[in-house]
């Protein structure tokens, strides 16, 4: 079985053993609600390469979001450009 295919496994017996709970969030909802947006708002294709390792960690972080990670740099890049990127580690 490969890495994915047991990573996709595991989050979905996760779920199914009901170890997920929702967050009700006001800040989450506005944050959800831009995420959405951006993704309406497409009007242009662009082809991306990225280092293995980095699509992994983005996938993973849109998972965690409840996000498609497409969406996810979609709202990077849109955020990046509109100077609201924040770097919330420092």
């Amino acid at each position: 079985m490969s890495r994915d295919k047991h990573d996709e496994d595991e989050i979905l017996k996760s779920f199914d053993d009901g170890e997920w709970q929702s967050v009700d969030d006001p800040h989450r909802r506005i944050d959800l609600k831009e995420y959405a947006r951006a993704t309406l708002l497409k009007d242009k294709r662009i082809t991306l390469r990225l280092s293995s390792g980095d699509l992994m960690a983005i996938q993973s972080i849109a998972v965690e979001e409840g996000i498609p990670y497409q969406t996810l740099i979609s709202s990077i890049v849109h955020k990046y450009v509109t100077g609201r990127l924040v770097d919330k580690r420092n």
